[in-house]
């Protein structure tokens, strides 16, 4: 009786559906949810990715270069000896300024180069002195920026090679498609598979390295900002009453 009713309020396209559904299911292998030849990896999608990836792998390694080294550098240079100008003020009202300088070279951060050129010119003008110390912290900036340009342009150009490897793969799907000369995924799915390949690694590797150039110059900023304050303070040791003399 059930069996019956379930027949008759139960349209035939539900049914239908019900039927297609319990035949896939039950044709799953459950092995197959293992890790076999064809399985998904990254190594397979980046192979599978085309030609284009070639460039666009060779810009990611250079970006990581670039990063971890101006990353090392920069760390370095933006230690801070929190004794320092209080120490140089000391010696500087001594007249012991090269005593100042020998403490000055023992490291050689931007800050530290940046008042051993202000020590090298007590006696100048004050603007004169000012002059040479924000020449001094600008160049030590400078070499701090070495190869971040590089990483700017890789920000720019990697989506580029991604869309040119769109292009390669949408040209890969008409001529298979004319090979064929029918359309079905079987056909267009290598070329599909290429050219979203291709967009997502030259988008990724651009993003990075975007992200990597602007986490650099926050930090080169963070330092000339730095380099500023310690220059007023070091100009304050100079004009304090105590130390015209010198």
């Amino acid at each position: 009786m059930l069996s019956f009713f379930l027949q008759t309020i139960i349209p035939d396209s539900v049914k239908n559906l019900a039927d297609t559904v319990t035949n896939a299911v039950s044709g799953i292998n459950p092995g197959t949810t293992e890790k076999g030849d064809d399985a998904f990896s990254v190594f397979s999608m980046l192979v599978n990715g085309g030609p284009m990836m070639i460039p666009i792998g060779v810009l990611f390694g250079l970006a990581l270069f670039i990063w971890i080294d101006r990353l090392i550098v920069i760390s370095k240079a933006s230690k801070k000896n929190a004794q320092l100008l209080g120490s140089i003020a000391g010696l500087v009202n001594k007249g012991d300024i090269d005593s100042a300088r020998a403490m000055c070279k023992m490291s050689a951060t931007p800050e530290n180069v940046m008042l051993d050129k202000g020590l090298s010119r007590i006696g100048n003008p004050a603007p004169e002195i000012k002059e040479a110390m924000d020449t001094a912290g600008k160049v030590e900036l400078g070499r701090l920026e070495r190869r971040l340009g590089i990483l700017n342009i890789i920000g720019r150009i990697a989506p580029m090679f991604g869309f040119i490897g769109t292009i390669f793969g949408v040209i890969k799907i008409f001529f298979e498609i004319a090979q064929a000369k029918t359309v079905n995924i079987e056909v267009i799915s290598t070329g599909l598979y290429q050219k979203m390949v291709c967009s997502a690694g030259g988008l990724v590797v651009g993003v990075l390295a975007f992200v990597c150039y602007h986490w650099m110059m926050s930090l080169i900023d963070k330092l000339a900002l730095r380099l500023e304050e310690s220059q007023m303070k070091f100009m304050d040791i100079l004009q304090e009453p105590s130390k015209t003399h010198v």
